[in-house]
């Protein structure tokens, strides 16, 4: 059985979606944000405190886009997955993690000197202000891949590599970036959002969030 540790709209919002486009079972347990402060018992669960947790069985990960990968390995074949025999093999493998490392990386920060610092005299608004610019310049190599392949970015099809980078999309809202977002990137993410298992991963953690 898998199980899924997830906070409302976290990085495990990516294999939660993953998930729910597989059709795969599991289960999915919500915590309040952050929760190696205010659920303590989860770091008996995954020591680092972060989010996600996933297992599959005994099999542990915490690794957002790994998770979506294994997952479409593990129980594929898929088209939500490349294979090493596709031509866009490679480039599928670095939206994948451009997601995570050249995406989110900024927004993580932009959002801890703003909306997770408790105290005020910790919040650095100018270091948001210019994270969340290096978020929305880097967006320029999402509107290069769409010129190229119209409506996803790679193989011809969504894939997860489309769930790593559109969960970005969805954190930019918390950072009030997404009227920023070029008129080609919003066009993109409104497909991605229009997909039933989007709406229904949406509906799954709004049903169980504390």
């Amino acid at each position: 059985m898998i199980t899924l540790y997830h906070c409302k709209d976290a990085r495990s919002f990516r294999p939660l979606w993953m998930l729910e486009e597989m059709q795969i079972p599991y289960e999915l347990r919500i915590l309040p944000f952050p929760p190696r402060t205010r659920a303590p018992e989860y770091l008996r669960i995954n020591p680092l405190g972060t989010i996600p947790a996933f297992f599959d069985g005994d099999m542990g990960m915490t690794e957002s886009t790994a998770i979506c990968e294994y997952l479409a390995a593990r129980y594929g074949p898929t088209p939500l997955g490349v294979t090493a025999r596709e031509a866009d093999f490679g480039p599928y493998l670095n939206w994948l993690y451009f997601g995570e490392a050249t995406l989110t990386t900024p927004q993580t920060v932009a959002l801890q000197y703003t909306r997770f610092e408790s105290q005020e005299s910790r919040k650095l608004p100018r270091v948001a202000e210019e994270q969340g610019r290096i978020f929305l310049a880097r967006l320029v190599a999402i509107e290069a891949a769409l010129a190229a392949s119209h409506e996803y970015l790679c193989a011809g099809r969504f894939t997860a590599a489309d769930i790593s980078v559109g969960y970005a999309l969805r954190l930019s809202r918390y950072l009030d970036l997404d009227d920023a977002l070029p008129g080609v990137v919003k066009e993109y993410w409104q497909r991605l959002q229009a997909r039933e298992a989007y709406q229904r991963a949406r509906a799954a953690q709004s049903e169980k969030a504390p």
